[in-house]
This record gives C-alpha cells, sequence and structure tokens, in this order.
C-alpha cells in the first residue's frame, strides 16, 4: 500500500509539471475561471434591463402621456414614437421588444367608465425578457390608471398587505446566480477536459510506453491523473470563488467554504474518471473533444443549473439522478447560496460518493483494458 502511494504521488507530480509546461491548458484554466466568470456574469442577465418601448398614441391626451412618462430606466428605455405602419416592419427587425398602441379617445372612455383596451406587442424571441417586461408594463399601466381616475397619487390601498420577503438573494439580482453557477459548470467541463487531455497527451507524445514498462499498475497512473488535474481545478476554482465572485463581483457566499470544497473533491472523483473513461475511446484530440461535446451539454443543461429541476419532465429528473453533475448542482446550491450545513446535504454527498466509485470503477476496468491491448 505504501508503494502504490508512493507511486501515484510521484506520478501526480509529472502529471502537474506537464501540465505546467502546456501554456494552452494554464491560459484556458486562467480564463475560465476568471474571465468567462467575470463576462457571463455581467453580461448575460436575466432580469429586464434596458428594453426598448415604442407606442403609437392615437389619443395624445394626459393619461397615455403619464402612463409613458412612468416606463423609466433602467429597466426600460424612453419610450419612442412610431407610426402604426412601422409597428410590424420595427417588430420585425428587432428594433423593440414592446411596441404599445393606444385607441383614439383612450382618456374619455377610461373617465367614462368604459374599458377601453390598449394593445401591447410583445417580441417573445427572447422569452425570459418579454413575459417579465410584459409583467411589469402591465403594472405600471394599472398603477397610473388606478391613480388617474381616483386623483389620487398615493399607492391605492389594498384590501391585503402582500409582503414579498425574497430570500438568499434580497434585490433578485442575476449576477450572483448566474457568477456561482459559471464557476461550478466550468468545475465539470474542466475535469473531463483536462484529465481526457492528459491520456491522450500521452499518446500524442509517446509517453504511455514509457509507462507501460515501468512498474506501475492502471490504477496508479489512473488515480494519479485524478488527483493531479483535480487539485489544480480546485485551487482555481477556490480562488476563483474568492478573488472574481465574492471581491470583483460583490457576490456574497454564505455557507462553509471547506464543505464546499470536500464536495467538489468527491465530484471531481466521477467526472475526472468520466474524461479518462471517454478518452480511451478517441486517438486525438480533436476526437475527444467531438465525443466529450455533447456529453457535457446534456450534463450542464440538465442538472439544475440553469433551470431547476422541477420544471423538467418527471421522467427526465430521473434520468438525471444518474448524473452526478446533478447533485453536485443541488449540493453546491444549497451550501453557497443558502448557506445549508452538513446535515442539509448529506445525502447529495451519499449519492456522489456512490456515483464516483461506480464512474471511477468503469473507468478504471475501461482504462486497464486500453493499457493491455497497447503492449
Amino acid at each position: 500500500m505504501q508503494q502504490w502511494l508512493s507511486n501515484v504521488f510521484r506520478l501526480g507530480l509529472k502529471e502537474l509539471s506537464s501540465l505546467r509546461a502546456d501554456p494552452a491548458l494554464i491560459i484556458l484554466i486562467f480564463y475560465v475561471f476568471t474571465l468567462a466568470v467575470y463576462s457571463v456574469a455581467t453580461g448575460a442577465k436575466l432580469e429586464v434591463a434596458n428594453a426598448s418601448v415604442a407606442y403609437v398614441d392615437y389619443d395624445r391626451s394626459a393619461l397615455t402621456g403619464r402612463i409613458l412618462g412612468a416606463i423609466l430606466p433602467p429597466t426600460f428605455n424612453a419610450p419612442e414614437p412610431i407610426a402604426a405602419n412601422q409597428v410590424d416592419s420595427m417588430m420585425d427587425s428587432g428594433r423593440y421588444v414592446f411596441v404599445l398602441s393606444f385607441p383614439p379617445s383612450f382618456e374619455a372612455d377610461v373617465l367614462a367608465g368604459r374599458q377601453p383596451q390598449i394593445q401591447l406587442n410583445v417580441d417573445a424571441t427572447a422569452m425570459a425578457q418579454a413575459g417579465n417586461g410584459a409583467v411589469f408594463l402591465q403594472q405600471i399601466i394599472s398603477e397610473e390608471v388606478a391613480k388617474f381616475v381616483s386623483g389620487d397619487d398615493s399607492t391605492t390601498a389594498m384590501p391585503i398587505n402582500l409582503v414579498v420577503t425574497p430570500k438568499f438573494n434580497p434585490n433578485l439580482n442575476s449576477v450572483w446566480f448566474s457568477s456561482v453557477m459559471q464557476i461550478i459548470n466550468n468545475i465539470t467541463i474542466l475535469s473531463v477536459l483536462l484529465t481526457g487531455a492528459a491520456l491522450i497527451r500521452e499518446r500524442e507524445h509517446g509517453t504511455i510506453e514509457h509507462l507501460l514498462v515501468m512498474p506501475v499498475s492502471p490504477s496508479e497512473i489512473m488515480v494519479a491523473k485524478i488527483w493531479a488535474n483535480g487539485l489544480a481545478i480546485i485551487i482555481a476554482a477556490v480562488l476563483s470563488l474568492w478573488l472574481v465572485v465574492q471581491t470583483l463581483l460583490g457576490v456574497p457566499v454564505a455557507g462553509s467554504i471547506p464543505l464546499f470544497v470536500t464536495g467538489s473533491v468527491l465530484y471531481l472523483v466521477s467526472v475526472t474518471g468520466l474524461g479518462i473513461l471517454l478518452a480511451t475511446f478517441t486517438t486525438s484530440m480533436p476526437q475527444f473533444g467531438l465525443l466529450a461535446l455533447p456529453v457535457l451539454v446534456i450534463m450542464n443543461l440538465l442538472s439544475g443549473s440553469i433551470t431547476p429541476m422541477e420544471s423538467m419532465p418527471v421522467w427526465l429528473q430521473n434520468i438525471m439522478q444518474a448524473s452526478p453533475s446533478t447533485h453536485f448542482v443541488a449540493f453546491a446550491q444549497a451550501i453557497l447560496y443558502r448557506g445549508a450545513g452538513l446535515e442539509t446535504v448529506w445525502v447529495d454527498l451519499v449519492v456522489m460518493v456512490g456515483l464516483s466509485a461506480l464512474f471511477f470503477l468503469v473507468s478504471l476496468k475501461r482504462f486497464r483494458l486500453t493499457m493491455a491491448s497497447s503492449r
């Protein structure tokens, strides 16, 4: 056992040396955990921001002016007037996301107690912005009409007092969500890519033959690649969480970083094993990239890191329970967002241990067959 651990340690040092000598991979790790996290967090926003609004005003009354004056930045850009015959062409070209159309005698009909119709055309290409923006505009119009009819600019009293308390993200800031999720997804991507690339690099450089004649076992080679590449990823992820997410973006981390690192280590055993498994079916980096791409897309898109698991079909939720990324995302969200402790996330930890053992054994069996066929 002592000799096995010694071999694993020395082979791991060799892996770290090979990684250090590969500037492309160093640049990739740096980019993925710094610039990529920052650009995605600040650029890919989920809330409505600077949405373009146009209007066709047949009434030109004080009420329509009041409604248009309430549509304000930063949620919306200042509304721009257009002619009725320009609505279709402007929306076809993507110039405006929302177009309001006020009918003639709109104010008079409101004051007379009739129910005139306001047409709101929405470009639903971007569904989240379209849906949320339409709700915001409806609220603005309803509030301004109610204030105009009552002649009182104060908030209209409701029969109930609804108190909304957003937990874990008081300002509903998408940066808080996307920045952390980007790190979690990048851990998955790099774990597969780095370990797979390490094995393929051995073949391309001809060093796999050196390993075959050395007194080392496939398990020692595989575990060495896992701990060496996993260590680089864990260090990069923790630094990114501290320097980029907490310091640069100002996103608070609610839970225990050591507990997060512990779960990440368990998760890395499975995804790094997956990377080696995929690499055994390929002979070059282009082949490995083509094989890994659909696997990574499914693991990230259906893990719950982008859309909630509850919004997926039940059968798909059940299938994704076999993916370690699903449990890692739930584990990471509970700790980093909600400050959960071990008593809350232990189930996900146990499942990740089981899946990691399964992925490792399957990958080791395939790796042994590959090594045996290369002798």
